[in-house]
């Protein structure tokens, strides 16, 4: 009829609509640019979904010395103190520290029964060890074995208090003061003046151009690391030789 616009049906309509927002770019898939967004996990070729791509694992943390300085009772040095020892418990302290093993990793639980008033200072050199990396088999106090002071070395375990008498004396060794500390005493052994060791499977430690992992030298790191905090070496005696062994008063 005269005065209507043109008329259109629903369905030509919708038709017109669809191919208007396919030009435009406003349908299901695309992004605010108009252009096709891509699926979220593009296929394989097998047609399913690939799998997401997994980010490196993180590289593990690198792990650090630690040491912590603790009381001690008579109950804990059940084999190592007694009555009429030089120093009384509570003048000593355990040190629980890292060390780095035989085995070229690092090692929890290590335990050393010290004098209190050394304790600081040993923490120090222990911590150069660790980051030198020397190698310590093991770190247990002598209550261990029994307080056996052989015991100890045959199991070749670093150790320092133990209220006992200095080799070939009837005097008080500087371990009974928790002021010295034998490390590694298998590939340290104390050689005698007639040069026997007591322990047959350290017997070929003797030849101390040894380089085997463990063995301590004259002048080396180790001993320079004890001489940092002014104790001596029994590798420098003159006589026996306690390689073994550091002290606060050298002997």
């Amino acid at each position: 009829m005269p005065g209507r616009g043109p008329i259109f049906s629903v369905p030509l309509l919708a038709a017109s609509l669809a191919v208007a927002l396919a030009a435009t770019g406003c349908g299901r898939g695309s992004d605010e640019t108009g252009e096709s967004s891509p699926p979220a996990t593009p296929p394989t070729a097998s047609g399913t979904a690939a799998p997401p791509a997994q980010s490196p694992s993180p590289s593990p943390t690198k792990q650090v010395f630690q040491a912590e300085i603790k009381k001690v009772t008579a109950g804990d040095l059940k084999s190592s103190w007694r009555k009429g020892c030089p120093v009384a418990p509570s003048g000593l302290r355990m040190i629980e520290m890292t060390y780095w093993g035989m085995d070229d990793k690092p090692h929890t639980g290590g335990r050393l029964v010290v004098n209190a008033r050394a304790a600081g200072d040993l923490v120090s050199v222990f911590k150069k060890l660790y980051t030198m990396r020397y190698p310590i088999e093991r770190m247990q106090p002598v209550d261990k074995y029994g307080g056996s002071d052989f015991e100890s070395i045959e199991a070749n375990n670093t150790s320092a208090f133990n209220c006992r008498a200095a080799t070939g004396s009837s005097s008080f060794s500087q371990h009974a003061y928790g002021l010295a500390i034998d490390i590694n005493p298998c590939q340290n052994p104390y050689v005698y003046s007639d040069g026997r060791i007591a322990h047959p499977s350290c017997k070929k430690y003797k030849n101390r151009k040894n380089d085997s992992p463990g063995v301590i030298h004259a002048g080396d790191k180790v001993v320079k690391a004890f001489a940092s905090i002014g104790w001596g070496w029994g590798g420098e005696w003159s006589g026996a030789k306690d390689y073994q062994h550091f002290s606060a008063s050298g002997r």
